[in-house]
């Protein structure tokens, strides 16, 4: 009888119109399976038919004929989950305008408990377009826990940062990231992530790297975040990889090699990219390091003080050694890794890397950023960290390896920044895939959502099937691009035509809908 009465009220519920109907698209599903026509037919936020609907109705219907319909994709490193706590910004327009429906906030060791739970709280007042999951993070628990000393932490700062590491867990976060690169996490060693990362094991968690020395260190660097894991007990990632700087040219097949080899053990390591030939964007004058105490003198002038031969060497030290040992990025990349992407004063020296030109004019390459800046009437753009073409490439191809952002939160009003905040997404389905054919469309598609979904234990997300979250992109495979460049990062990228998020178009048409569905993502695996 009750077995009748179950079979009866799902024949009604059947019958019954759904919320939203996908029609006539091309599925491409998120598996890496080849692509297929179908229909898919949302109920209570959720895929709950893929297949022929033509006899099965809905309250609202979007015709996809001739676009792909793919899952949103799930953006693992991302930094807009600050900026979208604002009710100006909560929709998240650059990242819907690339199809992304979930962006992991977190990365590089930035939240704390306390941090999260205050964006939660925001979320939940004024809604968010995008679903966020979280990292919970070492330097802001160490910042904390240690404050800012230039040490190891004593067994009982230890205890105090495990505490809030398993705090940030049971909150639901996906596993630790740590940015060992920046302080105050280049003070801890090994064992100490090592004892933090265990924490996250009983809870299913990842670990995610931005590595100590990812330059003049690459490959160790790299060799101790999956050491990292595999001492843990965990997965672990390493994000944003690249072959920074002239010296580390091809190295990126050593990477490779060292990851093949730890999947052939039996681990799970994985990497993310951004499809760009540089990494974060800065000026000359950023990378100026000046001591507080010289910084605060009544007057201070940074062009007037580089041009006093003293004062210029004091800067070059703090700028090239940081202020007493800390992070500063010549410190960290170097002149090698930097090259100019940008410069109304000098267009011609667009693309040349610094050392290279200070090698050219027989100049020290500190000088060589002087002279440039001090004649200089309008900021001249570089990117800390070039990459070869080549190696990049080389790392998109390898099938564990997933598609990130690392981007800020972009807009119109977006004045600097770097083009991956705009463009990560639409650019490789559009140059790499398209265009250059580096990838299949299935291939990109998988590496921007199961695959990720999948490291995260999202078990709900990242495929298109009857059961799992509506979260959907849909988009013309033949005019996706992004727009965004160095000197115009905030140029949103073309081609997406609808987003779902949660069963509610944010954008349909090509245009924002004002709706906010995003929630808050916890893993969902582990105790």
């Amino acid at each position: 009888m009750r077995t009748a009465f179950f079979l009866l009220a799902c024949a009604a519920m059947a019958q019954q119109p759904y919320d939203l109907m996908i029609r006539n698209g091309i599925l491409i599903d998120g598996t890496g399976a080849s692509r297929r026509r179908a229909d898919v037919a949302i109920r209570d936020g959720k895929i709950a038919f893929v297949g022929d609907g033509s006899k099965l109705t809905a309250r609202e219907t979007l015709d996809a004929k001739g676009l792909i319909v793919s899952p949103g994709f799930v953006d693992v490193h991302n930094h807009s989950e600050g900026a979208i706590a604002t009710p100006e910004r909560k929709l998240n327009e650059g990242y819907v305008r690339q199809g992304v429906t979930t962006i992991v906030g977190g990365p590089d060791g930035s939240a704390s408990p306390t941090q999260i739970r205050r964006l939660l709280a925001a979320y939940e007042k004024n809604g968010i377009g995008v679903n966020v999951a979280f990292y919970i993070g070492h330097n802001a628990i160490r910042r904390e826990v240690v404050g800012r000393d230039h040490r190891r932490a004593t067994a009982a700062e230890l205890d105090r940062m495990k505490a809030l590491v398993r705090e940030g867990m049971e909150l639901g976060c996906v596993g630790l990231s740590t940015g060992l690169m920046y302080e105050p996490g280049m003070w801890s060693d090994t064992d100490e992530v090592v004892e933090l990362a265990q924490v996250v094991k009983p809870f299913g968690g990842t670990y995610d790297s931005h590595v100590r020395d990812p330059v003049k260190r690459f490959l160790e660097s790299d060799r101790e975040c999956l050491e990292i894991g595999e001492r843990a007990g965990i997965p672990a990632k390493i994000a944003h990889e690249k072959a920074v700087a002239l010296e580390n040219e091809g190295k990126i097949r050593d990477v490779i090699a060292m990851v093949e080899a730890a999947r052939k053990a039996g681990r799970e390591v994985v990497t993310d990219q951004y499809p760009y030939d540089g990494a974060a964007t800065a000026t000359l004058e950023a990378i100026l390091v000046v001591a507080p105490e010289l910084r605060s003198q009544p007057g201070f002038d940074l062009k007037k003080a580089l041009r006093d031969p003293e004062l210029r060497k004091q800067i070059r030290q703090t700028s090239e050694n940081g202020v007493n040992g800390g992070f500063a990025w010549l410190k960290a990349t170097g002149y090698s890794a930097m090259r100019i992407t940008s410069s109304k004063d000098y267009p011609s020296l667009v693309g040349k890397y610094l050392s290279e030109l200070a090698k050219e004019r027989k100049q020290e390459p500190f000088d060589l950023v002087a002279e440039l800046y001090l004649p200089s009437e309008h900021a001249v753009g570089i990117t800390l960290g070039a990459i070869k073409e080549k190696d990049l490439r080389d790392l998109l191809r390898m099938p564990w390896n997933m598609i990130a952002s690392d981007g800020g939160y972009v807009d119109a009003a977006s004045k600097e920044g770097h083009p991956r905040a705009a463009g990560t997404f639409p650019r490789v389905l559009g140059h790499y895939v398209r265009e250059q054919k580096v990838l299949k469309l299935e291939e990109a598609v998988r590496k921007m959502t199961s695959l990720p979904a999948d490291h995260l234990r999202l078990k709900d997300r990242g495929r298109i099937a009857a059961g799992f979250a509506a979260d959907i992109a849909v988009f013309n495979e033949k005019t996706i691009r992004d727009l965004s460049t160095w000197d115009e990062p905030n140029r949103m990228a073309e081609g997406m035509v609808h987003v779902i998020v949660n069963g509610t178009p944010v954008l349909k048409d090509g245009r924002m809908t004002g709706a906010s569905p995003g929630r808050f993502i916890k893993r969902q695996s582990g105790s």
